[in-house]
């Protein structure tokens, strides 16, 4: 009996050192802090968190964060006449994450909220001193918290942004992109061959094209009926369309600029073209070369900075996906448009310029080139075009609303295609899809 008692005592000991949840909420916060320094949000993968709902609940309550990010500005100025301590490690990390599970997720429980938060600022060297007021905040927050549900959904965005996209899109749009930003996006995929007998098997419905839509699964990506014989790849509705709009003959020579992670050229493939593939990121390339294999698909593949690389002949046709703000894809990557600003996004116009300079030079004469980027800026999108269109070595190939089948509304008058986060799919699954911009031009 002795030496049960005494491994009960070690026992209990050992749960007060790591109580339930703290070893959770401390990756969780680990994580927050690095999108709060300016990384892109990265899911947990089972080498970190090895249990399935462990892992779902960290990243529920990381992006639970991100995406309510100008809300919980508020909060903060509110509660903190100061703001946040200076150098005060992870406390800033630790109170938006916890303020993020008590107000908007209650169904987690307010005493785990308040105790874990206390108990991880306690295990940061440079935050245990301010352990009472993270404790003092949260209880404040939690007398509060039906009030703080209620704050506006305009603080969701930052004013760099939300003033624009309301001159842009309207008052109702930004109202829906706020619900798009707080329910995140649903799981498309491009299908190799459409199958009705799969599309019910995967529990998803038809949205655009080949394009089906999974609003609510229970398994990983790889565990979904049809992933081990490469029988579709993961592709938002938005993301799709570009590479529907270069119509060429089969077999005709076409090059995807900025290809990674390869879901246009799986498409482009797919249509029957031969393709060649460049990517300058090593490891983005490699996964595409993975993804490529799954779906059996063997198009010409090449690790090179384009703005450096010479192709050994022209194309016929040049799908540029050109590096953008991405502001289009918040409802997945809410963290971007935090850090995007107006000097940020007029580098990335100028670097498109010279991509576009590129992909133009390497057309055979009559071959078309399909811009596209994901984002909801005009200076990258609408501007870019009016600028191409003004050149003397192209000419707009306006995109018509009957190759837009079930979008009608995403052409514009200038024959451009425009989709945003406040756009509706057809099709049972319903729901929104990223913000992107399409234009086609022929060469001259």
């Amino acid at each position: 009996m002795a030496i049960a008692a005494a491994d009960l005592g070690a026992e209990r000991l050992q749960k007060q050192k790591h109580p339930p949840g703290l070893k959770l909420r401390l990756l969780a916060a680990e994580q927050l802090d690095k999108v709060l320094k300016g990384a892109n949000f990265a899911p947990f993968s089972v080498a970190e968190i090895a249990d399935g709902r462990d892992r779902a609940l960290a990243n529920r309550l990381v992006t639970t964060a991100i995406r309510r990010h100008g809300q919980l500005n508020l909060m903060i100025a509110r509660f903190l006449d100061r703001g946040i301590p200076k150098k005060s490690g992870a406390f800033e990390a630790i109170l938006r994450l916890s303020l993020a599970h008590l107000v908007f997720l209650p169904e987690l429980g307010d005493h785990s909220a308040i105790f874990l938060a206390v108990e991880a600022s306690k295990r940061d060297a440079k935050s245990q001193h301010l352990s009472k007021l993270m404790n003092a905040v949260l209880r404040r927050a939690q007398g509060e918290a039906h009030a703080l549900r209620q704050l506006p959904h305009q603080a969701l965005f930052p004013d760099t942004l939300g003033p624009l996209w309301r001159d842009l899109y309207g008052e109702d749009a930004l109202e829906d992109f706020a619900d798009a930003l707080i329910d995140g996006a649903p799981l498309d995929l491009t299908l190799k061959d459409s199958d009705p007998a799969l599309i019910e098997d995967l529990s998803a419905a038809p949205v655009l094209a080949d394009t089906v839509r999974i609003d609510e699964r229970d398994r990983p990506v790889e565990a979904l009926a049809g992933f081990d014989t490469g029988r579709w790849w993961v592709q938002d509705a938005a993301a799709a369309i570009p590479a529907r709009l270069l119509t060429l003959a089969q077999g005709a020579r076409v090059l995807d600029l900025c290809a990674a992670p390869g879901g246009k050229t799986a498409q482009l493939v797919n249509a029957g073209y031969a393709v060649t593939a460049i990517d300058n990121e090593p490891e983005r390339v490699a996964r595409m070369a993975q993804n490529l294999a799954r779906l059996a698909m063997t198009p010409e593949i090449v690790t090179a900075d384009a703005l450096g690389w010479e192709p050994a002949q022209k194309f016929d046709g040049i799908l540029l996906d050109a590096p953008c703000s991405a502001t289009g894809t918040f409802r997945r990557h809410p963290e971007v448009i935090w850090h995007r600003d107006g000097s940020d996004i007029a580098g990335r116009v100028a670097l498109q310029k010279r991509f576009i300079d590129r992909a133009i030079a390497w057309l055979n004469p009559g071959g078309l080139l399909v811009y596209c980027v994901c984002s909801l800026e005009p200076a990258e999108g609408e501007e870019q075009a009016r600028w191409l269109a003004a050149r003397d070595d192209v000419a707009p190939a306006p995109i018509s609303a009957d190759e837009l089948p079930g979008l009608p509304g995403a052409v514009t008058p200038e024959g451009y295609v425009r989709t945003h986060p406040g756009m509706l799919v057809p099709g049972d699954k319903g729901g929104t899809l990223d913000g992107f911009f399409v234009a086609r031009f022929r060469r001259r």
